[in-house]
């Protein structure tokens, strides 16, 4: 793992790139693309590289144009099209293990960015699909690898029941993400944000909607403790 940077900031002009980041919380800074110009992300994540050329760096919510940008400038870079992410370098080995979980197929993009952002923090990671409540079943049929985590990050929409569940049915450390699936009367996730904020379940701790990089970095630092 690389040292303290030379320099805590560097200033590209357009942004002030935080360099020291590792040193104070264990993780280098992500590049959070969204409204960023593809030049732009080439750029910031080139730099982070520059300064931590030993562990990953990531980018998230990258766009089409920004990833063939990305491609074009650093062939190196490692692109997941579902979590919508660029990684550049190696991944750290990981210490602990989190298992995420989707409730279902549309939930998807946002359970990758989690399972991915968990990879780059240093977390090993298991991945549940589709065990949403209205086939309950197939949540019990897991269970055991559930409970077998160090950290659990549970992503549903609609409704938002799915944590509520799994909280009742084991102990690990849970993290909840709505996500913005679901029709008009989940207002774009805000249902589902509520009934995990309200979930009557012990143990569980929400992220704000579709932030699957949030849940998975505390998830990852939950997990790293562990071990």
């Amino acid at each position: 793992m690389s040292g303290r940077a030379e320099e805590p900031i560097a200033d590209l002009g357009f942004a002030r790139v935080d360099l020291d980041r590792e040193s104070r919380t264990g993780d280098p800074e992500v590049v959070f693309a969204d409204g960023k110009t593809p030049e732009q992300v080439v750029e910031i994540l080139a730099r982070l590289h520059d300064a931590h050329p030993s562990r990953a760096v990531m980018a998230t919510r990258v766009s089409a144009e920004a990833a063939a940008a990305v491609a074009a400038a650093l062939p190196q870079a490692v692109l997941d099209q579902e979590a919508r992410a660029v990684t550049l370098g190696p991944l750290p080995a990981p210490r602990g293990r989190v298992c995420v979980v989707a409730a279902g197929t549309s939930d998807l993009p946002v359970a990758a960015e989690a399972a991915l952002t968990c990879r780059v923090h240093g977390a090993e990671v298991e991945t549940v699909t589709d065990v949403g409540v209205a086939g309950i079943h197939r949540l019990m049929a897991v269970r055991d690898r559930l409970d077998a985590a160090d950290c659990l990050v549970v992503v549903a929409g609609m409704e938002g029941a799915l944590p509520s569940v799994v909280g009742g049915l084991v102990g690990v450390p849970m993290i909840g993400v709505p996500t913005s699936v679901g029709y008009g009367a989940s207002f774009g996730g805000l249902a589902a944000l509520l009934a995990m904020l309200n979930s009557c379940a012990p143990g569980v701790s929400v992220v704000n909607i579709d932030n699957g990089y949030g849940a998975g970095v505390a998830a990852a630092r939950i997990a790293r403790r562990a071990r």
